[in-house]
């Protein structure tokens, strides 16, 4: 076997690591321009209503960016390890590395990071992704990277996902994700739902539908949990082993629906309580819509004209007796 450049002539360059996912990009980028719009007006609000107003904004948008974002992460459960590890196949070659695991609800995301990164005449930075979502073939992907010639660590851990490893996780993590993915969309359903409820003065019915979202999320969270409390085989890179645990996603879904929950629960209390209170976080002036309703009620103004004056009939005049002084 020869070499080619320095390396052998069936491995391809280290692939480009893009900075940042797409899809998240859009949909943060969407949200913001909303909160930026609304923060533009949100001078013409009078009063102490001005805060409330922002307040219920803020919490709104972050609530519905954070359900419908976690659905595209890939960082649900992550794990790193840094090891001395072989490098490529066919090769006696040893780089110390950093070893990444990054699991989502769509698939895996194995990353590879040289200590240093330039090593054996290579820049070795990889994040390969192979995905399980609906329509995607995992071990497809994995038989692609074993063609393309990607480094034996990534491969290596990999492979502990495929349907044929003796691990047995993937049927589980596979059911999960997608189980979890569709909780979330009734979720962010159920959030638009309850922005319609708020923005309608409907605010018990809004506490109702903020319960219900809260409901779901903590059940796809509940999903996640059952699949990754699995029992798994161990990943292991010499003297240590690669080990995981919950990621950002995870507990950024789990302070979003425990703030749901809070949120709807107040509203409803409130709505039994203390229901003017409510009405005033909301801007619901109450002495003001009382004075429309009974505005609306008023008999109309008494006219001067000849056609308003009341007649009645001749048979119901009482006879009227003068006294002459």
């Amino acid at each position: 076997m020869t070499l080619w450049n320095g390396s052998y002539p069936f491995y391809p360059g280290a692939s480009a690591c893009f900075p940042f996912d797409t899809t998240q990009a859009v949909i943060v980028t969407v949200f913001l321009s909303m909160l930026v719009t609304f923060i533009i007006i949100l001078p013409g609000i009078r009063g102490r209503g001005r805060l409330f107003w922002f307040l219920r904004l803020v919490l709104g948008l972050f609530m519905g960016a954070v359900v419908l974002t976690v659905q595209f992460t890939r960082d649900w459960e992550t794990g790193w390890v840094q090891a001395n590890t072989s490098y490529k196949s066919f090769s006696l070659a040893q780089v110390n590395a950093d070893i990444g695991l990054h699991i989502g609800l769509a698939g895996v995301n194995v990353t590879l990071r040289g200590n240093p990164v330039n090593q054996i005449n290579e820049t070795i930075n990889y994040n390969e992704h192979f995905p399980w979502n609906f329509g995607a073939d995992y071990d497809r992907s994995y038989s692609e990277g074993l063609e393309k010639g990607l480094p034996s660590p990534i491969l290596y851990v990999a492979e502990k996902f495929s349907t044929q490893s003796p691990c047995a996780v993937h049927r589980q993590y596979r059911i999960a994700g997608h189980y979890v993915s569709l909780t979330l969309w009734l979720a962010f359903c159920t959030w638009l739902i309850s922005i319609l409820f708020f923005s309608m003065s409907i605010l018990l019915y809004g506490g109702h539908m903020l319960l219900l979202t809260a409901t779901l999320i903590l059940f796809s969270l509940l999903f996640f949990f059952a699949a990754r409390n699995t029992s798994k085989c161990p990943i292991q890179f010499g003297p240590v082993s690669l080990r995981t645990d919950y990621g950002e996603s995870f507990w950024l879904t789990l302070a979003t629906g425990l703030l749901c929950l809070l949120l709807g629960l107040g509203v409803i209390i409130l709505h039994s309580v203390q229901p003017e209170k409510l009405k005033l976080i909301f801007s619901l002036d109450k002495s003001s819509e009382e004075e429309v309703w009974d505005k609306s009620c008023l008999p109309a103004e008494p006219s001067c004209s000849a056609q308003d004056v009341l007649m009645a009939p001749l048979g119901e005049l009482c006879p009227v007796t003068a006294t002459q002084l």
